[in-house]
């Protein structure tokens, strides 16, 4: 059943990623991870368009974004054209840390995989994402 196949391959991307942090010595699970990678690519989001951009709803996204801010990775701003929504960005910190966990996060991209050729995860990967396009996602 492809739902169960699902389940268990999101199991082991956990656990994966969750490996790769330890060893780099790092406390941050994957949605920390994506929201900053996605900050990372477009500063300044609010956490509404963050939540969209990560396929996250917006409670856990502002619980996560308080949990980054702790830890002096993420600035949380009112913003200037919409008083009710928060504007998030790396601080120099977050940025620092994104740039030393990405090329070990992109490495471990096989290991979630395992047994796939290089063109087989790219046809995975594609066929996920028409999947989850088909389905509005």
């Amino acid at each position: 059943m492809p739902g169960h196949l699902i389940r268990r391959l999101h199991q082991l991307s956990t656990q994966v990623f969750a490996a790769a942090m330890a060893q780099a010595g790092e406390d941050l699970t994957p949605v920390q991870f994506a929201m900053m990678d996605a900050l990372a690519a477009e500063p300044g989001l609010d956490q509404a368009s963050l939540a969209r951009a990560i396929g996250k709803d917006r409670a856990t996204v502002g619980a996560v974004a308080e949990r980054l801010a702790k830890k002096g990775l993420i600035a949380r701003t009112a913003s200037a054209h919409d008083r009710r929504a928060i504007e998030l960005e790396l601080t120099g910190a977050g940025r620092d840390l994104h740039a030393r966990l990405a090329p070990r996060v992109a490495a471990i991209q096989a290991d979630i995989l395992p047994g796939l050729s290089e063109a087989e995860r790219a046809t995975f990967v594609a066929l996920v994402a028409r999947a989850l396009a088909a389905a509005g996602d």
